[in-house]
Parts: structure tokens; sequence; C-alpha cells
């Protein structure tokens, strides 16, 4: 079994006693998914990896998909995302302040993530933390009513923050050209999804790219939406993890909202990005054990 330290009292999980950039065995690669799955979110620390072996791990969990913003691949790796502030020759060398407002990635897919990756390569001096939202608690305090309203309700998604209608602000989603919008339709999730590993219930991408309600006014369904998003958003669900050099964070995208924060653009921050989609092949829930968390400081 893994050793693990709890990152607050509700959900977030941290090892340090493991070297992913070795190969693992079958039974090693299952404990850290058992441990991810109960946590949510897994910090592995003091990693040290390349592109190759950030993807070869990254497909012990599923699929890796390419995000659509494809000018910033990595060039040995296009599953790679580059997460940067920095710039090369006045040029940006990734993404500068992606995802800085509550979502879920790749909602607007059809076939939505499994888990994200960050490899933490450069920390700012202030900041950068990620925010993380859990979404099984926020389901479970809704009132019966209300669950039972949204029971049945089906979201449409598409890519963007539905908050923001300036595409240059930078807590919008990350502009794409046309041709990458051209990428993109309409998509539809149910507000309340059973978690393809455990079963629980969450709330699912109530904030971020889901901007309606199958069958429901414009109006109405953006209120219900931000209603849910309020709530699901508030501090008593939230984890802020602020990363060092060497960390690998993986979040479990079925079970949680999360949101970058804005950082200096003068503070050079740089992180790879890989993100999983749900593959065929699940666990068996029975699997996946509950950890007792405790307080910790993160």
């Amino acid at each position: 079994m893994l050793q693990t330290q709890a990152l607050s009292s509700g959900f977030g999980l941290e090892v340090q006693d493991i070297d992913v950039s070795q190969p693992l065995s079958d039974a090693q690669f299952a404990d850290i998914e058992r441990t991810f799955f109960a946590g949510q979110v897994l910090v592995l620390r003091d990693q040290r990896l390349a592109p190759v072996q950030f993807v070869a791990f990254a497909r012990r969990f599923g699929p890796p998909e390419p995000h659509v913003i494809d000018q910033f691949h990595h060039p040995a790796d296009p599953n790679i995302l580059i997460l940067s502030n920095r710039k090369k020759d006045g040029q940006p060398v990734g993404l500068a302040d992606a995802g800085t407002y509550f979502h879920t990635d790749y909602s607007y897919l059809q076939v939505p993530a499994r888990a994200t990756m960050l490899y933490s390569i450069e920390v700012p001096k202030v900041g950068g933390n990620t925010l993380f939202a859990n979404q099984y608690a926020a389901y479970d305090d809704l009132p019966d009513a209300l669950k039972q309203r949204i029971g049945p309700m089906i979201a449409v998604h598409h890519y963007g923050n539905r908050k923001v209608e300036d595409d240059m602000s930078r807590v919008a989603a990350s502009p794409l050209t046309d041709e990458q919008k051209a990428k993109m339709p309409l998509i539809t999730h149910p507000i309340v999804r059973s978690h393809p590993v455990t079963g629980r219930k969450s709330l699912y991408a109530v904030s971020g790219s889901s901007y309606g309600i199958v069958g429901m006014p414009e109006n109405e369904a953006v209120a219900l939406l931000d209603e849910l998003a309020a709530h699901a958003t508030q501090p008593k669900y939230q984890l802020s993890y602020a990363y060092r050099v060497g960390d690998v964070v993986i979040w479990d995208n079925a079970s949680l909202l999360h949101s970058a924060t804005l950082t200096d653009p003068d503070d050079p921050r740089t992180l790879w990005r890989i993100t999983i989609k749900e593959p065929s092949t699940k666990l068996d829930a029975l699997d996946v054990l509950a950890p007792t968390f405790v307080s910790g400081a993160m």
C-alpha cells in the first residue's frame, strides 16, 4: 500500500515514496489508481520526467487526448500541452492563463475526461495555485427536492466560459482559431452524473462550459446552472493546492471542478499538462477504498 498524507479534511492525497519515471508493475499501478480515485486529487512528489516518461505514465490511466489548442503542443509529443507565461523571441511558448475559472476539463467533448495531470517544472514565487471543488460533497448537500428536480436534466456544453463574453479577458477560456472552433460541436451531459468508477453521484460541470439545459428556456437554464455553480464552489468544498517543482498532480474530472489562479506575467511558471479521456474499461467500484482524511495544510 502507498503511504499517503491527506491534503485537506475532505479530499486530496499526497504520495512521496514512488518514482513514476521507472516502469511500474501492474500491482504498483493498481495501487496508484485506487488511491487516485479515493482521494480525487493525487500528488506525487519529487518526480523527474522526460516527455516520453510523462506520457507513458499517463497512458496507464487511459487514452490521452491532445488539446484543441495545438499551437502549444509539446514538440516531443502532442499529448502534452505546455502551460507557461514565458516567451521566446517575443512569442509565447505556452498557454499563460489557461482555465482561470471553475470548470471540468473536456466536458465539451462527447467522451469526457477521466483525469488531468500537471507536471510542475517551474513555479512562480507567489501564487499559481489550483483550486479544486468537491462535487461529490456538493451534490450530497443539496436538498432532496432539488436532487429530484435536476436528476433527469441534461446540460448543453461547448468550449468556453459562460460567465465571460470577452474572449480576450484573462479569465475567459483560451481563445480558439476559426479552424479550432469548427472542431467543437454542441455536446450534452447529465447535470448529475454517476461516477464511471466509484458509482457515486456528483454534480457534473455546472460551471464553465455548460451553457444551457435541454428543453429549458435559456434564461431559466443559465439561472439554474449559476445557482448550482455558486453552491458547488463554496469555500467549504474547496482545496487550494500550491505546486512545488517536481510535483505531478492528477485530478478526477468526474468528481471535481477546478480553477487555475492568475499569476504575475513576469513571474515565470511552466507546467506540462496531459488530459486522459474515459477509457472503455473500468475499475471495479468495490476496489476503491475510501481513506480517512485528517486536517492538512496546503
